[in-house]
């Protein structure tokens, strides 16, 4: 993995956690707020953390965020704060920018203004959480679209003890099987990512599976057939 740079604009619940988990896999982050405190908490977390006004560019310029890869604004709750700040950000010069949104309204301009992406958390977390509930034993979801989604659950007991070529998902479930996550003997999980059909499915795989939404909503009635 390529190590890029990151500037986290906005160390609240949600751009500190992106900062932490940025900085678990091996990227350099500069993490940004105007809070004392919110930077003293994430100082040992992130490699540099700086308090300033991100609405200000030359502090902005001061901070080097002119030379960052990816910007990531986190300032959600104060609307006219975080169109400032993007618009600050783009006129430094920065390609890619990932900004949060809390209304559909937000996100427009945010998308009209030419950010690279917009983030609505609450609702994606509240999507994952929904999908949880419809269908049975979902560990995680991904929305790749308005049709279609990755899952992935625990192994189904119709489908331990037998290879990929027998279980025959595609044609029969009209699913595709993408990766099979496992348990190795020295307690690490191994993830076997787009496996063949002489792979066998083992009890205490989790399986994550791409299919329309209608069809994985409806997997325990699939596997009943």
């Amino acid at each position: 993995m390529a190590r890029r740079t990151f500037a986290v604009i906005g160390l609240g619940r949600f751009g500190s956690a992106m900062a932490a988990t940025l900085a678990e896999l091996g990227q350099e982050v500069i993490g940004i707020d105007s809070s004392e405190d919110r930077v003293r908490n994430m100082a040992d977390v992130v490699g540099q953390t700086i308090e300033l006004d991100a609405t200000d560019e030359r502090a902005l310029r001061s901070a080097g965020i002119q030379d960052v890869d990816v910007a990531v604004i986190s300032i959600g709750e104060n609307i006219e704060a975080s169109l400032l700040v993007v618009m600050q950000v783009m006129g430094l010069g920065v390609k890619e920018i990932i900004a949060k949104a809390v209304t559909p309204l937000h996100g427009k301009i945010l998308q009209r203004l030419g950010v690279s992406r917009v983030i609505y958390p609450e609702r994606e977390m509240a999507v994952r959480v929904a999908h949880s509930l419809v269908v049975p034993n979902v560990l995680d979801y991904i929305e790749l679209s308005r049709d279609f989604s990755i899952i992935e659950l625990p192994a189904p007991a119709v489908f331990v003890g037998r290879t990929l070529k027998d279980i025959n998902l595609r044609q029969r479930y009209g699913l595709q099987l993408v990766a099979i996550k496992r348990l190795a003997a020295n307690g690490e999980e191994t993830t076997n990512v787009a496996p063949g059909g002489d792979d066998t499915i083992l009890e205490g795989d989790k399986l994550s599976l791409l299919g329309d939404n209608e069809r994985l909503s409806q997997i325990d009635k699939l596997l009943a057939r």
